[in-house]
């Protein structure tokens, strides 16, 4: 069996020497593999993550089909939130659905705290994989409280998270009460992750680009850093999407990676990722996904500017800059992990 320590995507968020830059994908497990396809057809999202066979051979796909360096549990955000009780439901073409959107402290107080009794289909399932992944890290995940209190308050999706805005600067009881008990819910969720032997975590914010500075330091870090505390026996990779202003204060918050998305190059995300890290910070990131539709010979020059500014991290590990869209060349990722796993930078 390959040794777990030694995997080059731990050394790498350990800021240890690596054979090889690393890489995975967010979003790998599904989306773009005809067998995810073929073995989600008549099952819902939300029945897929609970089933503990389905989302072992979900996961364990993109890793026998790419040999990526580390695979990602596969389940949704939402779903501690559907496992304590919530109404709510992931529409295709949608996105999750709540029924009775949060919008008092009663409302707060009637979503239950998460116990492993919850998801029991949880433990199962990374127990079953950490066995089947022979060395492969398993990353556990969870969504961040902002992005996940922003379906509860807006009922689903929103381009501008009004409600949640107004929630934040005009109730600020309820936003607390709310953020509180959903960063309760995230570090149990992780807890139960790491307790069956996920090797490393990663909190999605994906909705935290829609906040200033000041406002996501004031009204956000707090809950997200709660969370990251309370998982520190794993690497810890905090990930949003549209936050290159936010990079230092997401690194601060307690992460061992600093996801960095496609927006900002990678040298000025290692930059700003440092921020009160004395010994430094990895870095995730961060080819723009729509990439690996250009011509083979694009994607891989781009690719390798990536991996050379990497260079300058005191860990890197390979990623799109957000997740695998759905249309995606499977190939085509194939094709980049060789490139990515090969490459050797040229002299000077």
């Amino acid at each position: 069996m390959t040794s777990l320590h030694d995997s080059a995507f731990l050394r790498a968020v350990r800021r240890e020497p690596v054979p090889h830059t690393p890489v995975w994908f967010m979003r790998q497990a599904g989306r773009s593999l005809p067998e995810y396809r073929a073995i989600r057809e008549g099952t819902t999202m939300l029945e897929s993550c609970m089933r503990p066979d389905l989302v072992v051979e979900i996961t364990l796909q993109p890793v026998r089909r790419y040999g990526v360096d580390a695979a990602i549990f596969f389940s949704d955000i939402v779903l501690p939130l559907k496992a304590v009780g919530v109404d709510l439901d992931i529409k295709p073409g949608v996105g999750p659905v709540v029924a009775d959107p949060v919008r008092t402290l009663a409302d707060v107080e009637r979503i239950p705290l998460l116990t492993p009794e919850h998801v029991t289909f949880v433990t199962e399932s990374v127990r079953t994989l950490v066995g089947e992944l022979d060395g492969t890290p398993l990353i556990g995940f969870a969504g961040a409280p902002f992005t996940v209190a922003s379906y509860l308050v807006e009922g689903g999706p929103s381009r501008d998270h009004a409600r949640t805005k107004a929630m934040m600067y005009g109730a600020p009881e309820v936003w607390d009460a709310l953020l509180t008990r959903i960063s309760d819910i995230a570090a149990a969720y992780l807890q139960v992750q790491i307790a069956a032997g996920a090797s490393a975590v990663q909190l999605f914010d994906s909705w935290a680009g829609a906040l200033d500075p000041a406002s996501y330091a004031t009204h956000v870090m707090p809950y997200s850093a709660s969370v990251l505390e309370r998982v520190a026996s794993v690497p810890r990779i905090h990930f949003g999407v549209g936050t290159g202003e936010l990079l230092g204060l997401m690194g601060a918050a307690g992460a061992d990676v600093v996801g960095v998305d496609w927006r900002v190059p990678l040298a000025e995300g290692i930059r700003r990722s440092q921020q009160d890290a004395p010994d430094g910070r990895a870095v995730q990131g961060n080819l723009d996904p729509t990439l690996v539709f250009a011509p083979t010979e694009v994607m891989l020059e781009q690719a390798a500017g990536i991996l050379d500014a990497g260079r300058a991290a005191p860990g890197h590990v390979f990623n799109l800059g957000h997740g695998v869209l759905p249309d995606t060349d499977p190939d085509q990722l194939a094709r980049l992990v060789d490139f990515v796993h090969d490459y050797e930078p040229t002299a000077g």
